[in-house]
């Protein structure tokens, strides 16, 4: 699970802290607990901050490295064959528009490789476009549609949960995307 806002009390390097998203495996550990915290890192492109405490990191830095900690945690398939879900709660957030894309499209093609499940909460119906197989969208907890992003994400839903309009374009490479402005 990666938190929206996670905040660390104890002055731990990054390498510690993604660390501790093995803990959960400390009984049965896997036969090279330090390779898959190295290659955590670097699918979350941290590897460089390995040494660095986490305090002293700029919010998106600290995003990724909680995101490394998150898919240490989950790296590998369990011995019972059980699904493996990934949860993340607006992993974007904190990042600038560059580390968006590439953490979106490196979580997406670690867990179509891996086999994991992702359940992703993200408010930029842009990002959902690009990068969801499924969309459910909420208003005041009740589930208003779900389905393929393309179809679910159209300017009369947005409409109707955010009061907004919205004219769908398509971008450079020819996935969908929605202008949105405020109705007036």
């Amino acid at each position: 699970m990666l938190a929206q806002d996670t905040s660390v009390a104890f002055e731990f390097k990054v390498r510690e802290l993604v660390e501790l998203g093995r803990f959960p495996h400390r009984l049965h550990p896997s036969h090279d607990e330090s390779d898959i915290v190295n290659q955590a890192m670097a699918c979350a492109d941290v590897t460089h901050l390995a040494d660095r405490q986490v305090q002293g990191l700029s919010g998106g830095e600290r995003a990724r490295v909680q995101l490394a900690r998150a898919l240490a945690q989950v790296w590998e398939a369990p011995a019972d064959d059980a699904s493996r879900w990934l949860l993340l709660d607006e992993p974007t957030a904190a990042l600038d528009l560059r580390h968006q894309h590439e953490t979106l499209a490196t979580v997406r093609r670690w867990a179509r490789e891996q086999g994991t499940g992702v359940l992703a909460v993200l408010h930029d119906l842009n990002l959902a476009l690009r990068y969801a197989d499924r969309v459910w969208v909420l208003d005041h907890g009740r589930l208003q549609a779900a389905g393929h992003p393309a179809k679910v994400l159209t300017p009369d839903l947005l409409h109707r949960v955010w009061q907004v309009q919205a004219h769908p374009v398509r971008d450079a490479e020819g996935c969908p995307q929605l202008l949105v402005g405020v109705s007036a």
